[in-house]
């Protein structure tokens, strides 16, 4: 069952990896680098300061970091624990996947940068004043959607390792927005 569970995973990625050209490769490439997105996050932290002030913000940012920081680590934990490898360093689907001149890591399951889109988003709106975040979410929801995208696209990670990242960011967002909503909300902690 398991091995049949890969196989359909690999027959998605080569498809998913396949629908790419050459023309598209450089825009996949930047989008998957966090550091493309700084504009966005600049205007975000620019909303969470003035919803929350500077005291406010610098306990958000604290959380934010974190919560990459616990998501980072027990993504590596896991990666190094399950030992499978990214398909961009498999012999086997060199003639099947596109080559595009990209950083492969070791192992790929699961993938970090989708569970952190999707906790650091979940955390965010938490932390979003409502009028605000009825403009945010959507943008948010796509930044994550094509983020966890681009490491399929790039086929440095199977379509299970970006599902099993975005089930476990949204786990991890969930828990530290209840942990802040509890401790800095309702015990008032740093008031």
């Amino acid at each position: 069952m398991l091995d049949r569970i890969k196989e359909i995973d690999t027959e998605i990625l080569i498809f998913l990896n396949n629908l790419g050209s050459e023309y598209w490769d450089s825009i996949w490439i930047a989008i998957t680098n966090k550091f493309t997105f700084l504009p966005l996050f600049i205007l975000i932290i620019y909303l969470l300061y003035k919803k929350n002030g500077i005291s406010g913000l610098i306990i958000i940012l604290f959380f934010i970091a974190l919560l990459i920081l616990f998501t980072d680590q027990f993504t590596n934990v896991v990666k190094d624990s399950t030992k499978r490898w990214r398909p961009c360093n498999l012999d086997d689907l060199q003639n099947l996947l596109r080559d595009i001149d990209i950083g492969c890591g070791k192992y790929g399951f699961f993938s970090a940068h989708a569970a952190n889109s999707v906790a650091v988003t979940i955390f965010i709106l938490n932390c979003l004043n409502q009028s605000v975040k009825k403009y945010i979410k959507p943008i948010l929801i796509v930044w994550v959607i094509i983020f966890s995208y681009s490491r399929i696209y790039l086929g440095v990670h199977y379509p299970l390792d970006t599902i099993f990242g975005l089930a476990f960011g949204l786990i991890t967002g969930l828990l530290f927005k209840y942990i802040y909503n509890y401790f800095i909300i309702q015990k008032g902690l740093f008031d």
